[in-house]
């Protein structure tokens, strides 16, 4: 018998740890499909012309797919085969990875936005007059305002940024039983002192996928998105510039072989599982009983088995769903939790998904480097927070009021080190005409008349175009016609522009008139404070997880056991739907508010921005991202009190009920109301 039970734990053991294997390597699944989305948005905002307003749409609609079914998976499926409603979760997501790549497949080759003609003869080296001196404007730019904006809309290939939509809301819906299903299915069937170091691993094994996503992410963007189908050499611009797009769709075909895998261990794992440290108790006083006592307590026990697998039917499960919602919502500190954590998820969401755009327009990054950055930094110091918080945790034994102190504390710090980052930043980007004047003078203009100056002003230049070329005196100019060049040199990247006169302008006689495909550099003195911002950015990063770990406990210590399911469904669905779908499209729109320089698509409508106001961008993105997070902090304070208040609730009653003063009678009757009032909630807030 002994061996047997033996066999038994083991199985047991053995099946709950195939399960938190199954679900970290789930949890880095979907983060890295979900962070190589974030990398990628740069990539798809270029290649399908769109403006960040519209991004922000794309990107929310995986919350949007978790609004849709997160309620009643939440609920219905506590009660149903939890392991496989996880598995069916991953092959949805799978699904939808690989629906966000068909776009590449039926659209034409992606031609970027040029005011240059090349000569065909690849011999020549004198191609073009960049300065159209004495010529008409090219017939595409006279046809730009002819048709209406609906009629460029219905252009081939327009409209399939739709298909990404529709892949990234299937992701959402996919995604939806992980979180609640699997915590819940391990919380119930682990020991109580173990479900945090449980899920400080499954976070931390989590935390690997954005690592990798934006590395994967950074690694395409420097492969041009259709490679293999043109020739390199005759591509004129670099991953640099702000008119390239790198092989997006590519990672989405990894990502969904990757989801794909993860679904397989699901379907072998068990409904329900013993209680870990249950079996050893059992066996043990099975052991010592009678044959006769033996064989009664396994009668009761498969008789308790088949009473807790009978199906509970549809209607049984849903007349209890309002009742339980009411129980649920009237716990304060569940709402307060909920309310802290979507004020929080707002400012992070807004500034995850537009780090990489930031980075670019403020410090002057490639797209490329931004993510590779954030994805080899970042992320490493926020998979060391996770673990650490967990260890503070399992270390000192904290309870729900220690859990939260640790988890306040952080989160101010870090909104600390935040608020520095206000203050870095580079200088603008000079472009003449946008951010400086020709004569260097220092300006912003959003009126693209100032594109034009004496020095290009007989050229018949158009000012739509974004075909930026970097002179030697350090000034951009947004096309070589309007630095006035006359003649060019070399073809591809190689192409180089000469006697331009608006370089002129600046620079005194006998020097180099000539510019190069592409943007300048910033200055020099970018760099330092670049390194600035990152080490500020990475601290913050590890502090503010440090505290991720506790505040998740903190949630699941002030829930019923009946009701974990629910409450983690419901928190998921206010969260995603209320902090994951505005946050992008109103960030965005406000964004596009600060864009200076719009592309122009091939039928002449408003395409992707290629160049912002650097000041505005900082102080809109950075300023409202601080804001919402001092909400955060203000809302911690209070929920925090309240966590404080209650236990001392609870500690006075553990008291009277030591002294015997309940049994006495010697409560008055509004303090024995206001104890028991209390006691559904304070029991459930036992520490750790």
């Amino acid at each position: 018998m002994s061996v047997e039970s033996k066999k038994t734990r083991e199985a047991c053991c053995s099946k709950l740890k195939l399960f938190l294997a199954s679900l970290a390597f789930v949890y880095f699944a979907k983060a890295f499909c979900g962070a190589y989305m974030k990398s990628s948005i740069t990539q798809i905002e270029r290649r399908f012309d769109i403006p960040s307003s519209l991004i922000g749409v794309i990107d929310g609609s995986f919350e949007m797919g978790n609004l849709l079914v997160i309620a009643v998976v939440s609920y219905f499926g506590a009660k149903l085969h939890r392991p496989r409603l996880i598995g069916i979760g991953c092959l949805i997501m799978a699904a939808g990875s690989f629906l966000i790549a068909m776009p590449h497949f039926f659209q034409g080759l992606y031609k970027y936005e040029t005011s240059m003609t090349h000569s065909k003869d690849i011999n020549s080296t004198e191609n073009i007059l960049p300065c159209l001196s004495n010529h008409s404007i090219p017939e595409a730019d006279e046809t730009v305002d002819l048709g209406p904006q609906a009629a460029c809309e219905k252009a081939a290939g327009s409209s399939m940024w739709i298909y990404i939509f529709l892949g990234n809301m299937l992701r959402g819906i996919g995604e939806t039983p992980i979180m609640p299903l699997g915590v819940s299915y391990l919380d119930d069937f682990s020991r109580e002192e173990n479900t945090p170091f449980y899920l400080a691993c499954i976070h931390t094994v989590g935390i690997l996928g954005p690592m990798f996503g934006y590395m994967l992410g950074s690694f395409l963007a420097k492969i041009y998105v259709d490679i293999g189908s043109v020739d390199l050499d005759s591509i004129s611009i670099n991953h640099k510039d702000s008119r390239w797009v790198g092989a997006w769709w590519l990672g989405f075909i990894v990502t969904g072989i990757v989801l794909l895998l993860s679904s397989i261990p699901f379907w072998f794992l068990p409904k329900s599982l013993p209680k870990q440290g249950q079996e050893e108790s059992q066996s043990k006083s099975t052991e010592l009983a009678t044959v006769g006592e033996q064989e009664k307590f396994l009668a009761e026990e498969n008789q308790e088995q088949d009473e807790k697998e009978k199906p509970v039917s549809f209607h049984e499960m849903a007349k209890d769903f309002i009742p339980s919602l009411r129980r649920l919502f009237r716990n304060s500190i569940y709402v307060l939790m909920i309310l802290t954590h979507l004020v929080a998820v707002n400012g992070f969401m807004g500034l995850i998904t537009f780090k990489p755009k930031y980075l670019e327009q403020v410090f002057g990054q490639s797209a490329s480097r931004a993510t590779f950055l954030i994805g080899i930094l970042n992320l490493p110091a926020v998979a060391m927070g996770i673990i650490t918080g967990g260890f503070v945790l399992k270390r000192f034994k904290l309870g729900i009021v220690g859990a939260a102190r640790v988890s306040i504390t952080a989160t101010m710090v870090s909104f600390c080190l935040l608020s520095m980052q206000v203050f870095m930043h580079c200088g603008q980007a000079d472009v003449a005409g946008l951010t400086v004047s020709y004569q260097g003078a220092p300006q912003v203009s959003h009126d693209h008349q100032t594109l034009l100056s004496q020095c290009n002003v007989g050229c018949s230049c158009s000012v739509k175009h974004w075909d930026p070329v970097c002179a030697y005196n350090g000034m951009t100019y947004t096309s070589p016609c309007l630095a006035g060049c006359q003649t060019s040199t070399g073809i591809g990247r190689d192409m180089m522009f000469h006697n331009c006169s608006c370089v002129e302008d600046k620079m005194t006689s006998a020097v180099n008139m000539s510019a190069v495909l592409g943007q300048c550099p910033r200055r020099s003195d970018c760099d330092g404070m670049f390194k600035i911002y990152m080490a500020l950015s990475v601290i913050g990063s590890f502090i503010s997880a440090c505290g991720a770990t506790p505040g998740y406990i903190v949630l699941l210590r002030s829930i019923q056991q009946d009701l974990k399911s629910l409450a983690l469904g419901m928190q998921t669905l206010i969260v995603r739907s209320l902090g994951g779908i505005p946050p992008p499209i109103y960030f965005g729109a406000l964004i596009d508010r600060t864009c200076l320089k719009w592309g122009t698509k091939q039928c002449g409508g408003r395409g992707a921005c290629r160049l912002y106001d650097a000041n505005a961008f900082r102080v809109t993105y950075m300023g409202l991202i601080n804001g919402l997070y001092f909400l955060s902090n203000m809302l911690w304070v209070g929920l925090y009190l309240r966590i404080v208040k209650r236990q001392k609730k609870l500690a006075l009653r553990n008291q009277a009920k030591e002294n015997g003063l309940e049994a006495n009678g010697q409560v008055n009757g509004h303090a024995t109301i206001s104890i028991a009032k209390d006691k559904e909630d304070a029991d459930k807030e036992s520490t750790i």
